[in-house]
């Protein structure tokens, strides 16, 4: 069962049919919407600021979400997929975003709706991602736009397969 701890008078809260890996950790005031999975070895640090995650978010293995304390919060839109390794830290990630294995997002970075950030990529402080961008590189730089293509068969079909997951792992646990 994952680990769900209270810490300065705060509770996480779960949204509808949300799947939480055995050892996925969610600590303090994070609030999460509907059918969200939260996979192995993942750290959502809600002690110091506030984290607000979207519906249908799937964060993937060993990503770590943490704010600055007083300066910077986390909002994650709907239809998000939080590769695996992922570090956002004070960020906000609108609709639609595929964010690639072991990418980082800074503090105060801004991720437009139907956005791609590559695999290691590093978005920088303050950076402001345009809607239907790709950033990749160190430091993250554009790279080129979206097409529909890459929308219907990257970023949608990443967010579907995830749900269609965590319905294995809720079947076989027994979780709701």
């Amino acid at each position: 069962m994952a680990l769900i701890k209270a810490v300065r008078g705060k509770t996480p809260s779960f949204g509808k049919n949300c799947y939480l890996a055995d050892n996925a950790t969610i600590i303090g005031d994070v609030i999460m919407g509907d059918e969200c999975s939260i996979w192995f070895q993942t750290v959502i640090r809600g002690d110091v600021n506030s984290i607000r995650i979207g519906n249908r978010v799937n964060i993937q293995d060993g990503s770590i979400l943490h704010c600055l304390y007083k300066k910077s919060t986390i909002n994650i839109g709907n239809h998000v997929s939080i590769g695996h390794h992922v570090i956002i830290h004070g960020a906000t990630v609108h609709d639609h975003v595929l964010i690639g294995m072991g990418a980082i997002i800074m503090d105060h970075a801004v991720i437009g709706e139907n956005s791609i950030i590559a695999a290691g990529a590093i978005v920088l402080d303050g950076t402001v991602v345009e809607p239907g961008s790709i950033y990749a590189g160190i430091p993250a730089r554009r790279v080129k736009d979206v097409d529909r293509v890459q929308t219907k068969n990257m970023i949608e079909r990443i967010a579907e397969n995830y749900l269609m997951y965590a319905g294995w792992y809720r079947d076989s646990n027994g979780q709701e």
